[in-house]
């Protein structure tokens, strides 16, 4: 781990319990969801980590509890590192408190963790679909999410494909 994190390693361990590993110099926090605007506060404001770079999910459906992780990853342009943060999510509604208070650009990242995977965020400002229409039923990035087929049109399936595609209206 790089040293000049030893102090940000120390502070989240000793008042949110997160448990730290490093993974090819990259420092990462598993921690429980209902701190992560507390722990957001302290990044910025006493660490210097001005900036959410993403936000992000993580699938592990099929495997039981818990099915997501949300990953936050914030740099700082003062020291030039970079830290992330992983809050495993109950795949039953999963819900987790916004950060856009803090890091006012999470609003978007959030509204695409919603769209695509169907992560409430609580009490965010304006939670609705970013990607997908509003009338869509579902979330696409969803290990579940029923997938569409097409068959792949090629010359010795040309008529029978045809058959089935919707002819233009003159």
């Amino acid at each position: 781990m790089i040293e000049t994190l030893t102090p940000v390693s120390e502070a989240l361990q000793k008042r949110f319990g997160a448990v730290p590993s490093v993974f090819r110099d990259e420092l990462t926090f598993t921690l429980p969801g209902e701190d992560i605007v507390a722990i957001c506060e302290v990044l910025k404001n006493e660490f210097s980590f001005g900036m959410l770079q993403n936000l992000t999910v993580v699938d592990y459906w099929p495997q039981e509890e818990p099915r997501f992780h949300m990953i936050y990853m914030f740099f700082s342009f003062e020291k030039n590192h970079s830290i992330q943060l992983r809050v495993p999510l109950s795949g039953n509604a999963p819900l987790i408190p916004t950060i856009e208070s803090v890091y006012p650009n999470a609003n978007w990242h959030e509204r695409e963790a919603w769209d695509m995977f169907g992560i409430r965020f609580e009490g965010h400002s304006d939670l609705r679909r970013i990607l997908m229409p509003e009338d869509w039923q579902g979330h696409p990035q969803r290990k579940d999410y029923p997938l569409g087929y097409e068959e792949v049109q090629f010359t010795f399936n040309f008529d029978q494909i045809s058959l089935k595609k919707p002819a233009p209206k003159e």
